[in-house]
């Protein structure tokens, strides 16, 4: 539900650029150019390039993590992502996508390697939301470019909060310092320590167990990421298969992820151990509108939470019930 009074978030994604920069930060500096992974790599070509399925495999970026933290901030109003969606290696995260809701532009690069295709439609786009939309409170910014300087910088010029996101290594200080906030991707309150560390380790961490990088146990999409890691080493395997179907997920499974993630986020967000409940339903409704705990089977919110003590832990002796991450969970 929104709450006409709260906050109103809009998320502009340069997809190229976390990609790209992702990319390099798990393989080196420059090896995304070098690869030729834009133009010179196909769905028909994994077969015979496994080395580079694999390496697209390590370094998949969880946009269901960037999104859930932008959701963090208030009401998401409007999500975009912008790249050339021919491009293989976008395409694969069209289901990704499009299960979020996330608007596709499609950008026409006129050159092989365009990484910075995105930054003039992007910064257009957002100074007309501004104005089209003057009750838009927060600008969430997913790219690393001192390009965006400007635009962070006009943003909050017109009375903005301004959130950016970026890639360690790949972010330019500058722009970090252009924004209200700033966190790196690896610093997302989504993604575990396990998650992080298994995209980073390489094939042998790849290959263990987790859920998504936003969630090494519970998180938005972890089984999606084991089955996408079974699929890499049998065949052909995409980044993000857009076949996947998530009503085949196990609704309890998918909310046990969802309440971990939130009270990461949440935890995160607030520096506080113990969240008041309400508010960590409302973080759920937001990140999953189709969230319910009477579909599932349950009277209340709290007997959801009770439910699932190996990752929550809920406290009725206040007023106001209070929840907390279960501290075992917390240090997975």
């Amino acid at each position: 539900m929104n709450d006409p009074g709260g906050a109103r978030v809009a998320v502009y994604i340069d997809f190229d650029n976390i990609v790209i920069s992702r990319y390099d930060q798990v393989h080196g500096r420059g090896q995304f150019q070098r690869d030729r992974v834009p133009r010179g790599f196909s769905r028909s070509d994994r077969p015979a390039d496994a080395d580079v399925a694999e390496r697209l495999r390590r370094a998949t970026v969880d946009v269901g993590a960037v999104i859930d933290f932008a959701s963090s901030f208030g009401t998401l109003v409007l999500t975009r992502a912008y790249a050339d969606w021919s491009a293989p290696v976008n395409a694969d995260y069209r289901g990704q996508l499009v299960s979020r809701a996330v608007d596709l532009v499609q950008l026409f690069p006129t050159a092989a390697y365009a990484k910075n295709g995105a930054d003039i439609r992007l910064a257009v786009d957002a100074v007309e939301d501004m104005f089209r939309l003057p009750d838009l409170t927060h600008m969430v910014i997913v790219a690393g470019d001192s390009d965006y300087i400007p635009l962070a910088q006009r943003c909050r010029r017109l009375g903005r909060y301004v959130v950016g996101v970026g890639v360690a290594g790949s972010t330019s200080r500058s722009l970090a310092a252009a924004c209200d906030e700033f966190v790196t991707y690896d610093g997302l309150a989504g993604l575990t320590r396990t998650d992080a560390t298994a995209l980073s380790a390489g094939p042998a961490a790849a290959g263990a167990p987790e859920l998504e990088e936003a969630s090494g146990a519970p998180s938005a999409r972890g089984s999606r990421r084991a089955r996408r890691a079974e699929t890499a080493e049998t065949a052909d395997t995409a980044v993000i298969d857009e076949s996947d179907d998530l009503d085949s997920e196990d609704p309890q499974e998918v909310a046990t992820r969802l309440l971990e993630r939130a009270l990461r986020l949440g935890q995160e967000k607030d520096d506080a151990d113990w969240l008041h409940s309400s508010a960590v339903k409302s973080q759920m409704k937001r990140m999953d509108p189709s969230f319910s705990e009477k579909a599932l089977g349950y009277r209340s919110f709290s007997d959801l939470v009770k439910s699932r003590d190996a990752v929550a832990e809920l406290d009725e002796t206040n007023p106001a019930r209070l929840v907390r991450l279960n501290p075992t969970a917390m240090a997975q």
